[in-house]
């Protein structure tokens, strides 16, 4: 749980730009979305080696 304190004199619309802000950093969104719908261990693993051999490719080509 996110908590955002309010300063003195501070608007709420400053202090849920702060809240955003603090979302976005923490990407609770991104794993919001994720946990969604469950992902089978083997098409874990499978698409994390897909990204591992993209990611060489790409920097091997650079």
């Amino acid at each position: 749980m996110l908590i955002v304190n309010v300063k003195e004199e501070e608007s709420i619309d400053r202090a849920l730009k702060r809240y955003k802000r603090k979302v976005h950093a923490t990407r609770l969104i991104k794993e919001i979305r994720r946990r969604q719908q469950f992902e089978k261990p083997s098409v874990v693993k499978r698409n994390e080696r897909l990204n591992a051999m993209y990611r060489e490719r790409y920097y091997n080509n650079q």
